[in-house]
């Protein structure tokens, strides 16, 4: 019987298959489709900004740890514009100065570290854009090919019906856009959900960059600015 079945399925294309499906069926293979090139996008764009962000963060590290002043950091920093680092340099920088135009110093270090909390914050909100993409299609995928599935069956039953009697050439169409709409929820969720968790820890592990570099950064000021 189960050979009798997958001789009328491979009978069939796949293309023939996708063509024979119901309206709403093809309807959640497009949209199946669509998820799954947006998340393949975002997936690339991501891991290029990351792999970039990491490479950027070495070198602004070794060029903060080598320039003789504050100032000099801050003429380089352009040069490291993908580092998540330099945004929290910028927010730092940007307060230190505030506070030397008005105070003369160093006077207020309470605010230069909340200043660098929300340049850390800034930077992991723009690491985790489009992220919710990835989430949304993991979790979402599978059951919009569940209801495909669903409808596949539908039809298999209606084949049924119709034929008059159990017959697996009717029921084999039905099946099969039912198979074709569970592996495209999966082909669509998995690639979305390997991503999502592996760019969710490369985001874990820039923020503790982040949050140490804050500590490195008040430690340049107090030996610099120590009044």
């Amino acid at each position: 019987m189960t050979h009798t079945f997958f001789g009328a399925f491979l009978q069939l294309s796949l293309w023939e298959l996708v063509m024979a499906a119901s309206l709403v069926s093809k309807i959640v293979l497009i949209l199946l489709l669509v998820a799954s090139l947006m998340s393949w996008t975002v997936i690339f764009a991501k891991w290029t900004q990351f792999r970039n962000a990491a490479s950027a963060n070495t070198s602004f590290l070794r060029a903060f740890r080598k320039a003789p002043s504050m100032d000099a950091i801050a003429a380089s920093a352009e040069q490291f514009r993908n580092s998540p680092l330099t945004g929290v340099f910028d927010f730092g920088y940007q307060e230190v100065v505030r506070q030397f135009k008005t105070k003369g110093g160093i006077v207020n270090k309470p605010a230069l570290e909340r200043t660098l909390q929300l340049g850390i914050s800034e930077e992991i909100a723009r690491l985790e854009r489009s992220m919710s993409w990835l989430a949304t299609t993991a979790s979402v995928s599978p059951f919009v090919g569940l209801f495909g599935t669903v409808l596949g069956i539908i039809d298999s039953f209606q084949g049924l019906g119709a034929a008059g009697s159990a017959s697996l050439r009717a029921v084999a169409p039905g099946i099969s856009e039912a198979l074709i709409a569970t592996a495209a929820g999966l082909a669509a969720a998995i690639p979305a959900a390997i991503a999502y968790n592996a760019f969710g820890h490369s985001i874990r592990e820039l923020g503790a960059r982040m949050d140490d570099f804050s500590l490195e950064f008040l430690n340049l000021t107090e030996r610099h600015f120590q009044e």
